[in-house]
């Protein structure tokens, strides 16, 4: 009798350790930690302004990702459709938690040079920087829907916030006289 319950304490010791080392949260991600931050080569780059708010470009994105536009790049066959991953150790982009700590050019070095030690290679030999970033644009919405990167604090905010897209250029004086 005595055997059988330290046979289930173990069973149950194991079960708790191998659930603490695929991270306990169910998603197999490990602890939510802030990345690397983007060499100098992406430091510097962001999203054009205006594209958050680009119903185009966000189309255009998902086309990218689900391998429409581009056959050879398919980011849903392993973070999934949804941003749900269907392959093991492809990040779970609807955790805004972790996808916060992302900054858009963390993102779009991640997408341009994969991710060392991970199947997640780099797709800058099969995308435009451009298409890069559209990429970032339709990616984040899985976890931070209506949300952008604001380069001056550094985090992600509300789109609808005031300095979200730059205002529109005045119109040109009509010319005197004419």
């Amino acid at each position: 009798m005595i055997q059988v319950k330290h046979l289930r304490l173990a069973m149950l010791l194991g079960i708790g350790l191998f659930m603490a080392a695929c991270g306990g949260d169910g998603g197999g991600e490990g602890p939510i930690v802030a990345p690397p931050q983007a060499p100098a080569e992406w430091a510097d780059k962001h999203m054009p302004a205006e594209w958050w708010t680009d119903a185009a470009k966000m189309d255009e994105g998902r086309k990218l990702y689900i391998g429409q536009a581009n056959p050879d790049v398919d980011c849903g066959g392993c973070h999934g459709k949804d941003g749900k991953p269907v392959k093991a150790g492809a990040r779970d982009f609807r955790v805004a938690e972790r996808m916060k700590l992302y900054s858009d050019s963390v993102w779009a070095w991640r997408i341009a040079d994969g991710v060392p030690n991970t199947k997640m290679r780099g797709w800058k030999s099969k995308l435009s920087e451009e298409d890069v970033w559209k990429l970032v644009l339709f990616a984040a919405n899985f976890g931070m829907p209506g949300k952008r990167w604001d380069v001056e604090k550094k985090t992600w905010v509300d789109v609808a916030s005031s300095s979200a897209v730059p205002a529109a250029a005045p119109a040109a004086p009509a010319a005197a006289g004419k």
